[in-house]
């Protein structure tokens, strides 16, 4: 015992002279500059303990700072959303892209630059360097399955670049279109580890879907939903702009000397196409030739522009795409006018994205900003159809008169404006990705992946106007920033050991134009459409059509192989004549499948929206009742109890006073799609606004006693097992009944992208007509609302 006690006396003496002496604390303070920034947080130095009793006669240490690198540029990451590879002024389109194609001319034009043909995989890709399986993004968050590589859900062990910049000294942000958190993780109850704040963005503006009205969006600013302003010149493309270039001013105000990153997303130019009339005015009779022409004209201009090889072909259209020459005037007419609209949500998305880049000149940064400006997140967007739609919204829910040519003539003058949710017809999609012959959702094709991209940092890439044709992916983007801000990948964060990186720096192209490809092997996959690129082939399957259902099963789809290291448009099929290869390529991508959890392969949609076919969680777990308050409000569909296909009742307890109460007890939906328990001048009403195109009311014949009382709205449905069938909604007062209407059809599928339900108010676009958005806040006092199953 006494041994033991000598041996610790002498060891204690010993570490206080070691803590005591200036050795000792320079060689603690001297730590600091051996940041290891491979694992995340990064950790501060070990102080040893002061011994010194008074202040004033002792050094205090520096206080730990994390810091970027000494030279680590501002990052911008722009991001267009369903623009195709012919969609930019730089490759040679029709379309009016001013602020890119100056980029172009002052960066690095990319030609050979790809994404994986669907948004929310692209996006997770881009901000984690990953593949989009890897990320568990095999299609849109709104399809997610149980399948591992589809759950919709990013792992821990795969951390954003927001997320390793922000640790690394960076102040970040995102604006516009995050389109990859878990759909049932997008509630008042969360969990919020996916949302934007929570993977690495100090600030979140923007809307949390796949789209929005960008008239009356569903926007958040981190954690919580802001309304509207009542502005009737407000567009969400104008207000994000603005949001990100304040931000920035104030990052740099209050610390110039902390490199920013921002990751600006537009929803433009994904449907619904919203855009000011002026700006659409500009574009009149610009697309009266039709899209054959264009088509030709953007083919052309490639290769004039040297975008293309001399020597390309324009690739053939899809058989489905009717030559321009054989269509009515009527529709001629009607498309020239889609297009029109189109042009000017580009026009104006690029004029709103030039103001970020000027901010930023103005600032004095934009020599040391590195920017990637890519020109969409999969090909342009066939989704529209043969026809173009009216309200996207007829499309999802198998409506024919959405696209009837007729009915959406009467829309002629004011498509594009707010009474509009529209898109365009798929033959102009595949004009807009000229040379190739597919589009959106087609992975296994160039239409559907390749997408133009300028890179520009002033002082370190110091050609300007050039183009850089090695081989890329989204994937590469994040390793690139990293080597720019010479950061190394992490291996841990948050505690977390990370899968590694799987894109490959693009660094190298910016001094070595010439430099062979250092991406040499790449995998693509959608809804079954899948195809592998190999050191200058390509091999692929189109299994089904964007606008189609599938036609084959998996083990009979017809494989194609081109030679893209001399055919770039995929013009000249040659797996009758080198078989060997394509068996070879296929075998590759049933390899890379299998390690990166692409299969098995789905190429499910309708169904996929149904969460107990797809097997992922459900917020509401089957329930048949759901009990919401006063103040309950922007909860999105996957959020809120179903009621389509169903026959459910609504009770709501509410108090009147002695003026008649106005407003909204519950809704859901909005102007394209929903419907609405409400009170006009006391008198109760239940709306159902089919799809925008017809609206049904069930009206009480007298006011709402003063005081309390019980209103209820009971739906009997005539379907059966039958989906999108009508039935009656019946009215109740106090248990009497006091109104009733037949409602013909019902939306099956969906009511709206991002629309949402709440008690007292209708928050976006208002189901019915009777109200505004201002005059659909509840005047008198709602207690509960109850909706019930049946």
């Amino acid at each position: 015992m006494k041994n033991t006690r000598s041996i610790l006396f002498h060891t204690v003496l010993m570490a206080i002279c070691l803590i005591s002496s200036p050795l000792a604390t320079q060689s603690a303070f001297a730590q600091q500059a051996q940041v290891d920034r491979t694992e995340l947080p990064i950790k501060g130095p070990w102080y040893p303990p002061i011994t010194t009793l008074d202040a004033r006669d002792a050094t205090a240490p520096p206080v730990f700072e994390v810091k970027a690198p000494k030279g680590a540029p501002n990052v911008v990451v722009i991001l267009l959303d369903d623009l195709g590879f012919g969609g930019t002024g730089a490759t040679g389109s029709v379309l009016p892209t001013p602020h890119f194609d100056k980029l172009a001319k002052n960066g690095l034009l990319y030609n050979q630059f790809h994404t994986t043909a669907l948004c929310s995989p692209t996006r997770q890709a881009l901000i984690t360097g990953r593949n989009h399986h890897s990320c568990n993004q095999a299609k849109i968050s709104e399809v997610a399955t149980s399948f591992p590589g589809a759950t919709g859900m990013l792992p821990n062990d795969v951390a954003t670049i927001a997320e390793t910049l922000r640790q690394n000294g960076y102040s970040t942000a995102a604006y516009g279109k995050h389109h990859e958190t878990a759909v049932w993780e997008i509630s008042p109850s969360g969990p919020f580890t996916r949302w934007p704040n929570f993977v690495g963005f100090d600030e979140f503006y923007g809307f949390m879907g796949g789209e929005t009205n960008q008239w009356s969006p569903a926007v958040y600013h981190n954690l919580n939903r802001v309304e509207t302003p009542e502005d009737p010149d407000y567009h969400f493309m104008n207000d994000m702009a603005t949001k990100s270039i304040e931000w920035m001013r104030f990052q740099q105000a209050l610390t110039p000397e902390k490199p920013f990153f921002v990751y600006f997303a537009p929803g433009a130019v994904h449907a619904p196409h919203h855009v000011p009339k002026s700006y659409i005015d500009k574009q009149k009779g610009h697309f009266d030739e039709g899209w054959d022409v264009i088509r030709q004209r953007i083919f052309e201009q490639q290769k004039k522009l040297g975008v293309i090889p001399a020597g390309t072909k324009l690739a053939k259209k899809p058989d489905d795409i009717k030559d321009w020459a054989d269509l009515s005037a009527k529709e001629q007419k009607l498309y020239a006018r889609q297009a029109e609209v189109f042009a000017a949500f580009l026009d104006m998305t690029d004029h709103e994205t030039g103001r970020v880049i000027q901010a930023i000149e103005d600032m004095g940064e934009l020599d040391n900003t590195l920017i990637f400006y890519i020109a969409g997140d999969n090909g342009t967007s066939a989704e529209g159809g043969m026809t173009g739609l009216y309200n996207e919204m007829t499309y999802f829910n198998a409506e024919p008169q959405g696209s009837d040519i007729d009915f959406m003539m009467k829309h002629y003058d004011d498509w594009g404006g707010p009474s509009t949710y529209p898109h365009m017809s798929a033959g102009w999609a595949v004009a807009f990705d000229s040379p190739f012959t597919w589009t959106k959702q087609v992975a296994s094709n160039y239409g559907g992946t390749r997408n133009a991209m300028v890179v520009s940092w002033p002082d370190r890439i110091k050609a300007k106007g050039e183009i850089r044709n090695q081989w890329h992916h989204v994937i590469d983007v994040a390793p690139t920033i990293l080597e720019a801000a010479g950061l190394p990948q992490p291996r841990i964060v948050n505690g977390v050991p990370q899968r590694p990186i799987e894109g490959t720096s693009m660094a190298y192209t910016w001094e070595y134009p010439n430099a062979p490809s250092q991406h040499t092997i790449q995998y693509f996959e959608m809804f079954g459409n899948r195809g592998i690129y190999f050191d200058g082939w390509f091999a692929g399957t189109v299994h089904v059509k964007p606008w189609a259902k599938p036609e084959t099963r998996f083990t009979e789809d017809t494989w194609e192989l081109y030679h893209v290291e001399e055919d770039f448009s995929m013009s000249t099929d040659l797996a009758k004549q080198h078989p060997e290869i394509l068996a070879k390529l296929q075998q590759a991508f049933l390899g890379e499948a299998v390690k990166y959890n692409v299969l098995p392969l789905d190429d499910r949609r309708e169904e996929l929206f149904n969460p107990k076919l797809a097997g992922r969680p459900d917020l509401m777990f089957g329930r048949k009742t759901l009990t919401l308050y006063e103040g309950m409000d922007g909860l999105l569909e996957n959020d809120f109890i179903n009621v389509k296909n169903t026959s459910f009742e609504i009770v709501a307890e509410v108090e009147s006073g002695d003026k008649p109460a106005n407003g909204v007890i519950l809704a859901q939906g909005g102007r394209f799609g929903g419907w609405a328990l409400h009170v006009k001048d006391g008198i109760p009403r239940y709306t159902y606004n089919y799809l925008g195109l017809e609206h049904s009311v069930a009206a009480g014949t007298a006011k709402l006693p003063t005081g309390k009382s019980t209103v209820k709205m009971d739906f009997a449905y005539d379907g059966g097992q039958k989906p999108g069938q009508g039935g009656t909604a019946t009215l109740f007062v106090n248990g009497k009944a006091v109104g009733s209407t037949k409602i013909p059809k019902t939306e099956f599928a969906v009511f709206s992208a991002d629309e949402s339900a709440g008690v007292g108010i209708d928050m976006e676009t208002t189901v019915s007509e009777e109200y505004d958005r201002v005059g659909s806040k509840y005047t008198g006092k709602i207690n509960k609302v109850t909706v019930t199953l049946k």
